[in-house]
């Protein structure tokens, strides 16, 4: 109270001890709910707190509302144990966008309706020469400045290139072999032939992340992609029925491809933190 003025008013003491955050309940909520309503009582607070104090917490406030909210998959990789750093560089994956999933699950229903229009007795080739690029192209587009908007942000992240590298690989291959593997389920006639793009795909991406160090993030998944579409149309000039690649043979060579690449993958892993992985302005920079 002051003077004539016979309106309840915050007592200074609890105003400080508000400004520090030591007020309990039930005066901190009287004290809350007056303080929505009385500029008087909000000037005095401002006082008792002073400048330095009020502006640190207004400062606090834009934080707080300024800073983003976690998705849906954010959300769920945290619930599921998943480090929420981890969720978050997960989150930012550019392959695990709507666009990207959309134009694969696209690509995938019409590579199927070409492998039904164009029924074989040995196997749906067209499906199974695509889709070990689909991962390699989802590789491409998660890790490098070419392509991925989320780059700046993932070099100055607390995290090794390369674990980055693989946290967002193993994004890259749980989406596409997901899609992929459900896309093969639309093929149940071929039976284990269906799968046979599972090794060449493994293959591909382990080959193209152990090349990304000496090509770059983009120009090795490119190369390797051209090379598998190139060893496709000499195994089908040289061969009738079912391609070299997706006999038992062609598979041992695949399986034996991704052992070589992930060992050499692993050999050349700090090397994903130097320059060679870098835009040439970063290079020229430094």
């Amino acid at each position: 109270m002051s003077g004539h003025d016979t309106t309840w008013h915050v007592p200074q003491e609890d105003l400080r001890a508000y400004a520090r955050g030591e007020l309990t309940a039930p005066r901190l909520w009287s004290a809350d709910a007056h303080l929505a309503a009385c500029p008087r009582c909000r000037e005095a607070l401002g006082e008792a707190v002073g400048p330095a104090a009020l502006d640190a917490g207004w400062a606090r406030l834009d934080a707080e509302l300024d800073a983003p909210r976690p998705g849906l998959l954010e959300s769920l990789l945290v619930r599921a144990g998943v480090a929420d750093h981890t969720a978050r560089l997960l989150a930012a994956t550019p392959v695990l966008r709507r666009a990207w999933l959309v134009a694969v699950v696209a690509v995938l229903m019409t590579t199927l309706a070409a492998a039904t229009a164009l029924r074989t007795a040995q196997s749906p080739t067209l499906f199974l020469a695509l889709a070990p690029l689909l991962p390699l192209a989802g590789v491409a587009l998660s890790y490098g400045p070419a392509l991925d908007p989320t780059y700046e942000m993932t070099v100055v992240a607390p995290t090794h290139g390369f674990r980055l590298l693989m946290i967002r690989t193993v994004a890259v291959l749980a989406t596409g072999t997901a899609l992929n593997g459900l896309a093969t389920l639309a093929l149940p006639s071929y039976g284990l032939r269906a799968v046979a793009w599972l090794l060449p795909a493994l293959a591909l991406t382990a080959l193209a992340l152990s090349l990304t160090p000496r090509l770059g993030p983009v120009a090795a998944p490119v190369l390797t992609g051209g090379a598998w579409v190139g060893l496709l149309l000499v195994a089908d000039r040289r061969t009738e029925g079912v391609l070299a690649p997706f006999t038992a043979a062609g598979q041992g060579v695949a399986a034996g491809v991704a052992l070589l690449a992930a060992g050499l993958l692993y050999a050349v892993r700090d090397r994903f933190d130097s320059s060679t992985v870098s835009t040439p302005t970063h290079r020229s920079a430094a």
